[in-house]
């Protein structure tokens, strides 16, 4: 098979500090585009990521799907046949890049999803609640959807015509159960890989405040009811 042209996208919320480890990680040899996507960062996130070499957009509405969605646009218009996305925080390995494609490439599949759950985790990377929160969400689109997931996490690979093809519209937390929640509705091929976490450069946006781990476990839960209709 001709190598595809493979794009990451990184959304991005002050993450100065870890933006530059995240893109130098990349592997060249396989990424053909690096996409940061500044959601309202107050920081040097941009100026970090620019110098980096990755092409820096921003996107003023704030929310994780916002950045997302403008990122995805972005790389429709590179040309992108497979699409990736990474955390800008360096808790991901995007050196694992190549075993997160590899069942695009190998078996036609559509969605593959880094499960932090399958692989190994450093000590303290996962909170409780998003311990519990993944555990909770990926059984019940098991029980809702028949569909078995181990996690939600943020590292995951979808080729673009198929995602493209999700109509994905969440702005905020639920962008990545929305995805997975549509890919099986629509019987698109899925499959999860382990990839190994650790704990995250500077203070999570979502996890490491009460309320965003709440807005957070109330969009995901509620997005397990929203599409069964």
């Amino acid at each position: 098979m001709q190598k595809p042209i493979v794009t990451v996208i990184i959304p991005a919320f002050n993450e100065e500090q870890s933006i530059g480890k995240v893109i130098a990680a990349i592997p060249k040899n396989v990424v053909d585009h690096t996409i940061v996507v500044s959601n309202t960062s107050t920081d040097n996130t941009v100026e970090v990521a620019r110098q980096a070499g990755a092409i820096v957009l921003e996107e003023k509405r704030k929310g994780y799907g916002w950045a997302c969605l403008l990122g995805v646009e972005k790389a429709n218009k590179l040309n992108t046949e497979i699409v990736v996305f990474l955390d800008g925080d360096y808790s991901d390995y995007p050196e694992e890049i190549p075993d997160v494609i590899a069942p695009i490439l190998k078996n036609d599949v559509d969605l593959v999803i880094g499960s932090r759950v399958l692989g190994k985790r450093e000590k303290g990377s996962l909170t409780p609640q998003q311990i519990f929160g993944n555990w909770l969400a990926t059984k019940l689109i098991l029980l809702f959807y028949r569909a078995k997931f181990t996690d939600l996490g943020p590292f995951r690979a979808m080729k673009i015509n198929s995602l493209n093809a999700l109509e994905m519209a969440d702005k905020t937390y639920g962008w990545t159960i929305e995805m997975q929640i549509k890919a099986v509705k629509k019987k698109m091929k899925f499959v999860e890989v382990p990839v190994n976490y650790k704990k995250r450069i500077g203070v999570s946006k979502v996890s490491g405040t009460v309320k965003g781990t709440i807005m957070a476990g109330i969009k995901i839960i509620s997005a397990v009811f929203k599409y069964l209709f």
